[in-house]
C-alpha cells in the first residue's frame, strides 16, 4: 500500500485547523456575544489539552523514536516545529480577538473586566477585602531556591511569578504563587453601571506585598504551564489496574513541562528564570498579552441577567416514537426508536435504565460507562437495580482520558452497591456505547438494547449531536448479550449476527462495504459512499477512500475535526468532498451510508476512522434497518453534508473554504431542531385526538 507523504495531511496540523474553526465561531458576529466568548474559551481549553496530550506525545517520540515519520512524512521534531509556529499564531489571534473585539463589545453590553490601577477607592476597598478574606488565605506562596527542585505546579492553572531584588551575591530571587484549580477566577466589584469583575491574578498582584512583608518586589507576572499528559498504563502487565491508574494520575501531575505561557510584560530576566527552572525549550515559551487563560473565560458566559447575549433556550423535544403514557418497553417492543440528540431528548435512554431498575420482570442489566455525568441518573439506576436483586454488569472504562478519577470513583461506588464491575478490557480501551436490559415476559425472555454514538451522559446529551437506537430486535439483542459476555470473560468477540466489533471485525466490515460500492461502480451501477464522523487519520482508511475515488465512486464525508485525506486532487481524490461543521452543538455522531444499488445500507457506531479506534479500542458498528429510522439517518446526512451556514469545505492544502450563505439560509443544526419541534407538535396533536373524555356516571 502506498505511503507517499504527499497523499496525506499531517494529523496534528489538521487538528489545529479544527481549533481555528472554533476560533472563527468566536469571531463570527452573527453569534450572540457571550456564545462567542464561550467559543473562545473552548478554543483555549482545546489548545491546553492538545499540548498536554498530542505535543506531550510528540516530545516523548522525539526522544524515543527520533527517526520515525508519520503518514505525512514528518518526524516528531518536524511536527513540533510546525506546531510551535501554528499554535503561536493561534494564541496571538485568540488574544487579539479577546482584547480588540470581545472585551470592548462586552463593555458596551454592560460587562467590564477591571484594570487594577483604574479602580475607584470604593472598588479598591472591596478588592482588598476580597483579597484578605479569600485569596490570601487560599493561596500559599513558594520561594524558589536553586538548591531545591522547582515546586510542582499543576498543569493548565494560573500562577503569579514574583521577582525580588537579588541577594548580596547578585543571585536572582524568585517566588511563585500557584492558584491551583480556580472556579471563580473573576471577582465581582461594585459598579454604578453594569457588571464589573476583576481577575483574581490582578488582585493578587496589587496586594502581593502582603505575602512578602519586608521584601522588595521588582516585578510580578502571571504565567501558565502545560505538562505532558501522554502517560499511560500497560494494563496487560498490571495486577491491580485501579491502583496503577491512580499512580498514573500522580505521574501526570509530575510530568515534564511542554509549554510555558507568560504575560508579555514580564521582563526577559523573569521569563528566562521561569524557562530554565521549568526546563522548557525556547520554542515552547509563548509571551502573550493579558489576560491569559482563554479557557477560564467560560466562567463569564453564565453571568445572570444577560440572557439576551446567549442563544435562545432550546429544550430537547420528546421523541414522537415514544409514548410517554406507557412504559418504555412497550414503545421499543412495537418498533425501533431512533433518537437524534440534542434535538430530541435523551430521556428515553435514561428511562430504559430507570424503569429496568424498578421493573420486577427485569432480570439483568448490562451497560458500558465511558464518560458519565457528575450526578449520573443512569449510574444511580444501576445501583438501585443491583440493590433490588437484579444481575447488573457495568463496564467502567478507567482509561477514559481526564475522566479517570471520576470513573474510578463511580466503579467503586457501583461495586459497593452490588454491581458487577468490569474494569475495561486488557490491552484495549472500551469506547463502545451499549446497554442491554433482559426482561422476562409471557412470550419468553426479551432483550431491549440501546446502541449509541455518544456517552451515557445526561449533560453532554444536551450539547453534542449524537444518534441512538432503541430496539428489541432479536438478532441485535443476541449480539448485545454476546458482546458483554465477551467483555466480561475470556471468550473471543465473534459469532455476531449483525454488528461489527473493533478491533476484530469493524475495519473489515467497512472495507467490505466500500468495496461493494467500488464493484457496483465498475459494473456500471449507481454507487455512493456517505459518512459522518469526528476524525479520519488511519492511512488504510484514507487509501480506501482514494481507491473508491479512482473507481469513480462519489464519496461525501462530514468530518468534524482531524482529516488527513486530501480531497479534490486530480488523479487521486477527484470524487471526494469533505466538509466540517462547527456550530452551537458539538458534532459527535457517527453515521455511515452505502448506496448498495438503492437498498441503502445505513450504520451507526462509536468509532472514528483512526488507527487507535479501529485497532486498539473496543468499538461497535451497528446496522439500522428499520425503514423509518434508516430514512431519518439519511436525512441527517443530507442536512449535514449540505449545511450552507456552518459547513466548511476542506481544500487539498488543508485549509477550509467558508460558505457564503444566502440571506435566509438555515444551518443543519437549526434545521434539525426545527424539524424535531414540528414532529413533536404533530405527535402531541395526534395524541390529543385519541383522548377520550370523562363521562358522568350513568350517562
Amino acid at each position: 500500500m502506498s505511503r507517499d507523504p504527499g497523499r496525506y495531511l499531517n494529523r496534528e496540523l489538521s487538528w489545529l485547523e479544527f481549533n481555528q474553526r472554533v476560533i472563527d465561531e468566536a469571531a463570527d458576529a452573527t453569534n450572540p456575544l457571550l456564545e462567542r466568548l464561550r467559543f473562545l474559551s473552548i478554543s483555549g481549553s482545546n489548545l491546553d489539552e492538545f499540548f498536554m496530550v498530542r505535543v506531550g506525545g510528540l516530545v516523548t517520540m522525539r526522544r524515543t523514536e527520533p527517526a520515525k515519520r508519520d503518514a505525512a512524512g514528518m518526524t516528531a521534531a518536524e511536527q513540533l516545529a510546525a506546531i510551535s509556529r501554528r499554535a503561536g499564531e493561534m494564541m496571538v489571534e485568540q488574544s487579539e480577538l479577546l482584547r480588540a473585539v470581545l472585551l470592548p463589545a462586552l463593555v458596551e453590553a454592560g460587562i467590564r473586566i477591571a484594570v487594577a490601577k483604574e479602580l475607584t477607592q470604593a472598588q479598591a476597598d472591596v478588592a482588598e477585602r476580597r483579597f484578605v478574606e479569600e485569596l490570601q488565605s487560599r493561596f500559599t506562596p513558594m520561594r524558589i531556591r536553586a538548591d531545591r527542585p522547582f515546586p510542582l505546579l499543576r498543569s493548565g492553572t494560573l500562577n503569579v511569578a514574583v521577582r525580588f531584588r537579588p541577594d548580596a551575591e547578585g543571585n536572582p530571587r524568585l517566588a511563585v504563587i500557584p492558584f491551583g484549580p480556580l472556579r471563580d477566577r473573576f471577582l465581582g466589584l461594585p459598579s454604578p453601571e453594569g457588571t464589573l469583575v476583576i481577575p483574581a491574578e490582578a488582585v493578587v498582584e496589587r496586594f502581593v506585598d502582603r505575602f512578602f512583608p519586608g521584601e522588595e518586589v521588582l516585578e510580578t507576572a502571571p504565567f501558565r504551564i502545560s505538562r505532558n499528559a501522554d502517560v499511560s498504563v500497560r494494563d496487560e502487565l498490571s495486577p491491580d489496574l485501579v491502583e496503577d491508574m491512580e499512580q498514573m494520575l500522580e505521574a501526570r501531575e509530575e510530568a515534564e513541562c511542554v509549554r510555558l505561557v507568560v504575560a508579555g510584560r514580564a521582563t526577559r530576566t523573569l521569563r528566562d528564570l521561569l524557562r530554565r527552572a521549568l526546563k522548557v525549550p525556547t520554542a515552547y515559551v509563548y509571551e502573550l498579552p493579558e489576560p491569559l487563560d482563554m479557557a477560564s473565560f467560560g466562567e463569564l458566559c453564565s453571568l445572570p441577567g444577560f440572557d439576551h447575549l446567549r442563544w435562545d433556550s432550546r429544550p430537547p423535544q420528546p421523541s414522537p416514537r415514544v409514548d410517554a403514557r406507557k412504559d418504555i418497553f412497550s414503545s421499543i417492543r412495537s418498533h425501533d426508536v431512533l433518537l437524534v440528540h440534542p434535538f430530541e431528548s435523551f430521556d428515553p435512554v435514561v428511562r430504559l435504565v430507570e424503569e429496568a431498575a424498578a421493573d420486577p420482570d427485569v432480570i439483568a442489566v448490562k451497560q458500558v460507562l465511558y464518560r458519565t455525568a457528575r450526578d449520573s441518573r443512569i449510574a444511580a439506576a444501576l445501583k438501585r437495580a443491583a440493590q433490588a436483586g437484579k444481575n447488573v454488569t457495568a463496564l467502567v472504562e478507567l482509561k477514559a482520558r481526564f475522566d479517570e478519577a471520576r470513573n474510578i470513583g463511580w466503579a467503586r461506588d457501583l461495586e459497593r452497591a452490588g454491581v458487577q464491575v468490569i474494569y475495561g478490557v486488557e490491552g484495549l480501551k472500551t469506547h463502545a456505547k451499549a446497554c442491554v436490559v433482559i426482561r422476562r415476559e409471557p412470550a419468553g425472555i426479551r432483550r431491549y438494547v440501546h446502541f449509541g454514538t455518544g456517552n451515557y451522559n445526561e449533560v453532554t446529551a444536551r450539547l453534542y449531536t449524537d444518534v441512538g437506537l432503541l430496539t428489541a430486535d432479536e438478532d441485535l439483542g443476541f449480539d448485545a448479550v454476546n458482546f458483554f459476555n465477551a467483555l466480561g470473560g475470556y471468550s473471543q468477540a465473534q459469532g455476531f449476527r449483525r454488528i461489527a466489533v473493533a478491533p476484530f471485525t469493524l475495519r473489515d466490515r467497512l472495507v467490505e462495504l466500500v468495496h461493494g460500492e467500488i464493484e457496483r461502480k465498475k459494473a456500471g451501477l449507481p454507487a455512493r459512499v456517505r459518512a459522518k464522523f469526528n476524525s479520519l487519520s488511519d492511512p488504510a482508511m484514507v487509501e480506501l477512500f482514494y481507491e473508491a475515488s479512482a473507481a469513480g465512486v462519489p464519496v461525501e464525508l462530514n468530518v468534524r475535526g482531524i482529516c488527513c485525506l486530501r480531497p479534490g486532487v486530480k488523479g487521486l481524490s477527484e470524487t471526494i468532498r469533505v466538509t466540517s461543521i462547527v456550530g452551537r452543538y458539538l458534532e459527535h455522531a457517527r453515521i455511515f451510508h452505502f448506496h448498495q444499488g438503492g437498498d441503502d445500507a445505513v450504520w451507526i457506531g462509536s468509532a472514528d476512522l483512526m488507527s487507535r479506534n479501529l485497532d486498539r479500542r473496543v468499538e461497535l458498528l451497528v446496522p439500522v434497518e428499520e425503514p423509518t429510522a434508516r430514512r431519518r439517518l439519511m436525512h441527517v446526512l443530507d442536512a449535514c453534508l449540505a449545511d450552507p451556514v456552518k459547513g466548511r469545505e476542506l481544500l487539498a492544502d488543508g485549509g477550509y473554504r467558508h460558505p457564503s450563505p444566502a440571506k435566509r439560509a438555515v444551518s443543519s443544526q437549526d434545521q434539525l431542531y426545527e424539524e424535531a419541534c414540528d414532529e413533536a407538535e404533530r405527535a402531541a396533536h395526534a395524541q390529543l385526538r385519541l383522548l377520550k373524555p370523562h363521562r358522568a356516571e350513568g350517562a
